[in-house]
């Protein structure tokens, strides 16, 4: 049997079988959801600079406290995410994705106005809780992506659909802590009103899909999270989820140990956190949307995925041995070579997988997500403690470690690639 992530992936329809009735307006649709994904991440951007003040907030001030309820908030979101993903993509794969998108849409937005009224802490983890829930929609945006994309074009929408996560990455932080100098809880209010107005337009733009006869009975055996991680085996996409599944748990490094990495190691001011963190996300736009096709295309999906795992290591480690931040910066567009990863990988899976297996599918990717989101940060923040301690110092030891999981992840993929006979002629 041929390997799935190294070898051409099996179809059994053309283009055509694939969107049988193609949506009237895809263009429009395909912007529509761009920019759902786009307002979806500036809006949980712009929340995070006043998340954990509010917090302190109804704390009094303990920040001590405050810290542990910022842990227990970021792993229930995670569980969410791990939870209902699949939930929510099979869901799209029996009513179709238009419903899920705009349910989600009108749900965040009513969600951020909860979090916005909070009187106590109690309402805002419950709010939480729904955020969790209902960003759980962007497994059905990649699924409307997939739906209307011919598969050869699959891995730069995926890029463009990357562009928007950095474009909320970038946008995010700086207009919430804008906002949030004024009142911290205004970025709220006006998250929520970017998601309203963005489920309105919808209503009236985003046609549907998946035509009825592509979809699929809703069933719990396939919707719960390790029903929905039976399509990877059953599809063969086993290494291509090993790769996402160590690419995702690494990128947890970013997340949870960078800023007090730079604070301990260069006394970096929450300016140039900012700033650098920024960069990071310029680059992922740039990328995603202007290199990932052309790159695809040069070097094809599997060549892609090599190339950004290998960018992804080196980047990682010349942040671990940066010892006076110029290796970071210098270091941050080789990182981001991983952005060629992610639509390749996800472009890959998506052919196995048939039109009516797409929400299943990006659903257990994003459960992918929300197992890392699970174990990476107590993983990274553990290597980083451990590594400042009496007699041991190694700072740059959470990013060696992110960078040896990419390079577990590469080796997987030659070995697999290896060991496969070729193909008669």
């Amino acid at each position: 049997m041929p390997d799935p992530l190294m070898t051409e992936p099996e179809l059994v329809a053309s283009d055509i079988a694939l969107m049988p009735n193609p949506p009237a307006g895809r263009r429009a649709a395909a912007t529509f959801i761009f920019f759902t994904v786009t307002l979806d991440m500036l809006a949980l951007g712009m929340i995070a600079p006043v998340f954990p003040r509010l917090i302190e907030g109804f704390l009094n001030g303990d920040t001590s406290r405050a810290a542990e309820m910022l842990g227990i908030f970021g792993t229930v979101f995670a569980a969410m995410q791990f939870f209902c993903s699949p939930i929510v993509g099979s869901l799209s794969d029996r009513y179709g994705r238009r419903p899920l998108v705009l349910i989600s849409n009108f749900g965040l937005g009513l969600d951020y106005v909860l979090m916005a009224w909070a009187p106590t802490l109690t309402w805002l983890f419950l709010g939480r809780i729904i955020s969790g829930l209902t960003s759980s929609s962007i497994p059905t945006a990649m699924a409307y992506m997939a739906d209307v994309t011919p598969r050869e074009r699959r891995a730069a929408a995926f890029g463009m659909l990357n562009a928007a996560f950095g474009a909320g990455f970038v946008l995010g932080p700086a207009v919430g802590g804008l906002l949030g100098n004024i009142n911290p809880r205004l970025p709220f209010w006006v998250a929520a009103t970017l998601s309203l107005l963005n489920g309105l337009y919808g209503f009236f733009v985003l046609p549907e899909s998946l035509s009825k006869e592509n979809r699929t009975p809703f069933s719990w055996a396939r919707a719960n999270p390790v029903g929905s991680l039976t399509l990877i085996r059953h599809g063969n996409m086993i290494p291509i989820a090993a790769v996402l599944l160590l690419g995702y748990i690494a990128q947890q490094v970013l997340m949870n140990v960078y800023v007090i990495y730079a604070d301990y190691r260069y006394h970096w001011t929450d300016r140039t956190v900012g700033l650098s963190l920024a960069v990071v996300g310029i680059c992922t736009i740039v990328y995603g949307a202007f290199l990932v096709k052309p790159a695809v295309a040069k070097l094809g999906e599997r060549g892609a995925i090599t190339i950004g795992l290998i960018g992804g290591a080196i980047g990682y480690s010349m942040i671990g041995a940066s010892k006076t931040g110029l290796l970071l910066w210098l270091g941050i567009p080789v990182l981001n070579m991983m952005t060629f990863t992610w639509p390749a990988a996800q472009s890959l899976m998506s052919r196995k997988a048939s039109p009516s297996e797409q929400g299943q599918l990006q659903g257990a990717i994003n459960s992918l997500r929300g197992i890392a989101g699970l174990i990476g940060p107590g993983i990274f923040t553990y290597i980083f403690s451990r590594s400042i301690g009496a007699g041991v110092h190694i700072p740059g030891a959470p990013f060696y470690t992110a960078a040896a999981m990419l390079l577990i992840s590469l080796a997987l993929a030659q070995r697999a690639a290896a060991s496969q006979p070729r193909a008669a002629a």
